[in-house]
């Protein structure tokens, strides 16, 4: 979500917060702003829209301070604007802020009684008013923020700047990411190691509740029960991460082509390619002992774990509940104590994720994360991580991420089925045979591009489209639908084959486009039965499907998109190649933003 830089340098620190920023674009944002101190005077540079247009600003009226504070926000309380961009400040303090509070009209009702005058329509403000209330009070900067903390009520990360404080940072986090930067008479904080990496390589992440104290020659960290704590100082690989586009027109263009390389990557994580099998780490738990699994995730990840879902069900035999995270520590369902639940996450600082594994922690389930940033919060706080290789996914719309965590519960859900004795050896053999062929599958599916680029540029032309898949083909429909909505903003739906005369067959009629997603499998007759019903009431039908599927869909209206022979067991991570270029390619042509999408942001930590 919102994106956050401190830096306490030696030279004018705006040029370098701006660069960090731009590493942090992929959040998503609307506004942006720096705040430094010029000549000991707190000063802002704010601006609605881009980072370049903040840029502009800053070359007519440029910052010398060498130390200061910078933001991207999402826009979560007030209108996307110049006047509610960060940094919000007092005569006194400044401050960026990246989460929720949630009482901010109880304290903003409070701090207004006292004299404040708010000038935003943001929860933010209040937290600049309260710290200057409190320092008004007679506390110095460090004691004004530890006294203002327990006052907030939600999940934040923050980053302060006093006037007259020419060596002085403070940052907290309560629930969203920061993590504190460390160089050589330097000192940064940053939403996450991406930010950081052009200014340092030596990272240490802020625990939940922690408090820091910033200074050019090193850092003070206090836990969230106010004792002085050491958190570790890592090397972070964030450097030599290629945040470009290379010769690709978006990043999403780009993670979609990188498919069969990250996901070989990551098969081979969990996979020894010599004696095809699969090679877990040490697992704190036995799948023989277990008689429940839960999967819980947000978004694109929440359908990955669908996916698995059919793979632990039908390879092990072990029942799997799928739940939306927002939705499964509210519904109070009951765990049985040692059992696992497993999250998935691209960013690994998913809120609602987050603290459904510690809800699940709490009733005593073994946790397991599936994650593309193993320094993650989510990561941090689980009993075993399974990383995803996918390397850094800057477009909003998750593609590269999502292949790769289907890749990971591929793996765990063979391994569940050694373990309990529904697999055999051979059985195994088999299916790791075809994940091992899955980049290879890969590459063919984008050799399908320009006739992708073809179709799209007939969906372009439509409001509403219907996506049809069965078994786990119907998970990839509504990640289907899921794409074509955030990046193209054309209205689109997913359902069970099975479900199209009950409701959804109403809608169909000439100018409705139907993405059926059927691999030639057991349940494909069913699936022809359903295209039957749509072609009878004039749908245009786009088919994907193998050759034995092409050749048996004997209907006239049908576009098909023919992708290569594959064990069924593995359709979903390279049928999802052509539905992700598909959604893309008609959002090129309708001239959207599609790396960072209206209203959307990467990684939500924030309720």
């Amino acid at each position: 979500m919102c994106g956050i830089i401190g830096i306490l340098g030696r030279e004018p620190v705006a040029p370098a917060m701006i660069e960090a920023l731009k590493r942090l674009e992929y959040r998503g944002y609307d506004s942006a702003g720096v705040a430094t101190l010029e000549n000991g005077h707190l000063t802002r540079r704010r601006a609605e829209g881009k980072l370049r247009k903040l840029e502009e600003l800053l070359e007519r009226k440029p910052l010398q301070g060498q130390i200061g504070i910078g933001h991207t926000r999402w826009a979560t309380h007030g209108r996307p604007n110049e006047t509610n961009a960060h940094p919000h400040a007092t005569d006194r303090v400044a401050v960026v802020h990246n989460g929720i509070i949630e009482n901010f009209n109880e304290l903003r009702t409070e701090l207004s009684g006292r004299g404040a005058k708010f000038t935003t329509e943001t929860d933010t403000e209040v937290i600049a008013h309260l710290v200057t209330d409190l320092m008004n009070g007679g506390l110095g900067p460090i004691d004004a923020v530890r006294a203002a903390l327990p006052r907030l009520k939600g999940a934040f990360a923050l980053a302060f700047l006093f006037e007259g404080e020419n060596d002085l940072l403070v940052g907290a986090r309560r629930g969203s990411p920061l993590a504190i930067g460390h160089g050589d008479g330097e000192m940064m904080l940053g939403s996450d190691a991406i930010a950081l990496a052009p200014l340092t390589s030596n990272i240490s992440y802020l625990e939940d509740g922690d408090f820091a104290v910033l200074k050019r020659g090193g850092a003070q960290v206090y836990d969230a029960n106010g004792n002085e704590t050491k958190r570790p100082v890592l090397r972070s690989g964030a450097a030599s991460f290629l945040v470009e586009k290379g010769n690709f027109r978006h990043f999403m263009a780009k993670e979609i082509h990188e498919q069969p390389e990250v996901v070989g990557h990551t098969l081979s994580a969990y996979i020894d390619f010599a004696t095809e099998r699969v090679q877990l780490p040490e697992l704190p738990f036995d799948f023989a002992k277990l008689d429940r699994i839960a999967i819980s995730a947000c978004g694109t990840a929440y359908y990955a774990g669908l996916i698995g879902k059919y793979w632990f069900e039908r390879f092990a035999r072990l029942p799997v509940e799928v739940d939306i995270a927002s939705e499964l520590r509210y519904r109070e369902a009951p765990f049985t104590p040692g059992n696992l639940a497993i999250f998935v996450s691209q960013s690994g600082e998913t809120a609602d994720t987050l603290a459904t594994l510690r809800h699940a922690k709490e009733h005593g389930q073994h946790v397991l994360s599936i994650v593309n940033v193993a320094t993650s919060t989510i990561a941090r706080e689980s009993e075993l991580v399974m990383p995803t290789l996918a390397g850094p996914e800057i477009g909003v719309a998750s593609t590269k991420a999502f292949t790769c965590q289907l890749a990971v519960l591929a793996c765990l859900a063979i391994a569940a089925g050694r373990a309990r004795g529904t697999l055999t050896e051979e059985d195994e053999g088999n299916l790791v045979r075809a994940l091992i062929e899955v980049p290879r599958h890969m590459s063919e599916a984008l050799a399908l591009e320009p006739e992708i680029e073809r179709l799209a540029r007939d969906i372009a032309k439509n409001r509403d489209v219907l996506y049809l898949g069965r078994g786990t083909s119907y998970p990839l429909a509504l990640e289907g639908a899921l794409k074509l909505k955030e990046i193209s903003y054309i209205h689109a739906e997913g359902y069970a084959g099975g479900e199209l005369k009950h409701g959804p067959i109403a809608l169909i009629d000439a100018t409705i486009p139907v993405i059926v997603i059927a691999p030639y499998d057991r349940v494909f007759e069913k699936t022809v039965s359903n295209m039957q019903e749509v072609a009878a009431r004039e749908g245009r039908i786009i088919l994907i499907t193998d050759p034995r599927g092409a050749r048996e869909a004997t209907i006239e209206s049908v576009a098909i998109l023919t992708l290569p022979d594959m064990p069924p067991s593995v359709t979903p991570l390279v049928y999802a190649l052509p539905v992700q270029l598909l959604a893309y390619h008609t959002a090129v042509i309708m001239g959207t933003d599609v790396d960072q999408p209206r209203n959307l942001a990467k990684s939500v930590t924030v309720e």
